[in-house]
């Protein structure tokens, strides 16, 4: 992001006009259907993590929600993770915080054209790209010896203390979940942590919605699925935004307080051999509230070959995706092409 361009914050307040560069145009998905109170609210499956640690009957009827749950709509609302719900509000807050921080403040931690990692909008790849109404704070947590400290916020005061205490229970969740997800297609347990590798990384994005002027013309964040393995996303306990798609058709999805929502990424998806689905998601913008959310993005090593799980093909159910090696490059070339890359990974 360009030290002299305008964040969305900063537009928010200027006026009322919306920005051409925010307008959202795709044809048929074009102003009443982005009329977010006429889409159907959706309660995505619940899981209990709890539960799958257990060694009862509640644990295998666990494991079957949470295969339903990614194999439908690809996500679902993780419950009895092990975080307090007091910190996840604390997490809440220190990010209210930060982006309410005078705006040269924020401005220290400006990221770099040539770098995913600091606070800014929008990362433009194309010059005809419609532009997302939100402003982020992009961090690479882990592993920590890989850490850009430097944009690392120190205002709030506790902010690195709880982002760190944070990054460390979802690594720890993220191994268990990639350990029960294997198990719940009758895998070793350790067949996609194999993939998955000791050399991943996970980036954080804190995410703020301003409100907007124009809810039916502009998103919060456009459609796309992740390029991740896992994304676990903690939602604001207020405001609703987040949008999925299933069968052509997007629904709301409801807020479930101090809840995680988990979802599959493409590189899960090619792991299950299109099993488990790679939702399309966006975010709907509010012309009443500001919205924050904070999402982090579970990314395989580097150098791992990404590719269906050998107990998963069979005459039954044929291979359907290529190997594919440093996935993420992958993501964004097609991206950036307008191509979804799971489909470009196909057989």
């Amino acid at each position: 992001m360009a030290g002299d361009a305008l964040t969305v914050q900063e537009l928010a307040m200027k006026g009322k006009d919306l920005p051409a560069r925010y307008v959202f145009k795709d044809g048929h998905d074009e102003g009443a259907a982005m009329d977010a109170a006429s889409l159907p609210l959706v309660d995505i499956p619940v899981v209990d993590l709890s539960k799958l640690s257990s060694s009862s009957f509640a644990r295998e009827e666990q494991l079957g929600t949470l295969r339903s749950a990614l194999s439908t709509w690809g996500c679902f609302q993780a419950i009895n993770h092990g975080i307090d719900g007091a910190f996840l509000d604390d997490l809440h807050q220190v990010t209210k915080q930060f982006f309410a921080l005078p705006m040269e403040e924020k401005k220290k931690y400006l990221r770099k054209d040539d770098d995913l990692d600091g606070y800014g909008n929008d990362t433009v790849l194309s010059e005809h790209q419609t532009l997302d109404w939100s402003d982020r704070l992009y961090l690479t947590v882990y592993p920590p010896e890989i850490r850009k400290l430097h944009f690392w916020p120190k205002s709030p005061p506790k902010f690195r203390e709880i982002l760190d205490d944070y990054t460390l229970n979802l690594h720890r969740i993220n191994e268990n979940l990639l350990k029960h997800m294997a198990k719940s297609l009758n895998l070793e347990e350790s067949c996609f942590l194999n993939q998955y590798g000791d050399g991943a990384t996970v980036t954080a994005r804190f995410n703020f919605y301003p409100k907007c002027p124009r809810p039916d013309l502009a998103l919060g964040v456009k459609p796309h699925a992740d390029g991740s393995a896992i994304t676990i996303l903690l939602q604001d306990k207020e405001v609703q935004g987040l949008q999925v798609q299933r069968d052509d058709q997007w629904f709301r999805v409801s807020v479930v307080p101090h809840a995680l929502l988990v979802n599959a990424g493409d590189q899960l998806e090619i792991m299950s051999n299109g099993v488990f689905k790679s939702p399309i998601h966006r975010v709907s913008t509010n012309s009443e509230k500001d919205r924050i959310s904070v999402a982090m993005f579970f990314l395989p090593e580097r150098e791992k070959e990404i590719a269906p799980a050998d107990g998963l093909v069979d005459e039954d159910r044929p291979r359907l995706y290529k190997t594919i090696k440093n996935f993420v490059d992958f993501y964004f070339e097609n991206y950036q092409e307008g191509k979804r890359a799971i489909e470009v990974a196909k057989l």
